[in-house]
């Protein structure tokens, strides 16, 4: 049994925990939650390993991605410690573990390295356009690359090795065992969650990257973006307001890395609609700036959000639904 750890405790709250240590074990969160059964102590067994400090047993779990957020245990905690929002923050926590470059736990509990990335992005983008190293074709062109090139990367040298450092510890860690055939036959369950989740952005990038929406004279693929893009912009819109007004328990708190998702989501749609409508009408030319801010948005889209930020919890959570069946 590992030694309690106090400061792990404290660890959390940069993640975004707030008043879990309030909790005194009452079950309520249990009694309330659809995941608890009789076996499973659920939420309440996260809630105790992080207030005891037991990270690497929390380092195991597959718990915190199954948990729907739907704010029914915080709703009823009597104490006010919501064990809702400690899930959350054990994803962010999770996330940082998985990550073999450290960054994304740098970013999360750090607001000034976000923005700071951010600003790079900014300014070495003004400065190759103001350096006149390419001419708008060329930017079109060579931003259409870039999209192809960073999505391969980001899951080719990022991800996709983060994805293993989290089998290793939820599923080979405890089981050292490999049946190909349970792996096999539940790809499904894969398949469809991350279908599930992320269509929406999925269809608009395949339009933009691999149909190069922004280059294209098919009919087809040009109503497929506006179609995707806009469905982006009112999802997304509707989820800040909801963010604004905390119509739910869920909603009520937010960290910056739930606004920078969506933020960035939203601008990528809607700056997307506008430079297709530009390019519609020939107006693209006089008003170039705003491909530029599309590009940016991008970029940082592409090497911040995804790799880094809230993006990577529709992946993970894919992937622990797909080792829960695994593990069965």
């Amino acid at each position: 049994m590992p030694g309690i750890n106090l400061k792990f405790a404290r660890k959390l709250k940069k993640y975004g925990a707030t008043d879990f240590n309030a909790c005194y074990n009452c079950g309520t969160c249990t009694a309330v939650c659809a995941l608890s059964t009789e076996k499973d102590s659920f939420p309440r067994e996260m809630v105790r390993l992080s207030s005891l400090g037991f990270n690497n047993e929390i380092n195991k779990s597959l718990k915190p991605w199954l948990c729907y957020y739907c704010g029914e245990c915080t709703t009823h905690c009597p104490m006010e410690a919501k064990p809702g929002e400690l899930m959350m923050s054990l994803r962010r926590y999770l996330i940082s573990t998985y990550d073999w470059t450290g960054l994304s736990g740098l970013l999360y509990r750090n607001l000034t390295a976000c923005i700071i990335a951010f600003m790079i992005v900014i300014i070495a983008i003004a400065g190759m356009f103001y350096s006149k190293t390419f001419s708008q074709d060329e930017w079109l062109h060579y931003g259409h690359y870039f999209e192809m090139f960073a999505i391969a990367a980001v899951f080719g040298i990022l991800l996709f090795p983060n994805i293993i450092r989290m089998w290793y510890f939820t599923v080979w860690s405890q089981s050292k065992s490999l049946s190909l055939k349970k792996y096999f036959s539940s790809l499904k369950d894969l398949f469809i969650h991350m279908f599930k989740l992320v269509i929406s952005y999925l269809m608009l990038l395949f339009t933009t990257v691999f149909l190069n929406w922004f280059e294209t004279d098919n009919l087809a693929v040009i109503i497929m973006g506006y179609v995707f893009s806009a469905i982006i912009f009112i999802v997304t819109f509707d989820f800040v307001i909801r963010r604004i007004r905390k119509r739910s328990e869920k909603s009520t708190f937010s960290h910056p890395s739930d606004w920078f998702f969506v933020i960035w989501l939203f601008l990528m749609g809607i700056s997307a609609f506008a430079v297709r409508l530009l390019i519609d009408n020939g107006q693209l030319i006089h008003n170039f700036w705003v491909y530029l801010f599309h590009l940016t948005i991008l970029v940082q889209w592409a090497l911040i959000i995804v790799p880094f930020g809230k993006w990577t919890h529709f992946l993970y959570r894919s992937f622990a639904m797909y080792f829960d069946k695994v593990k069965g």
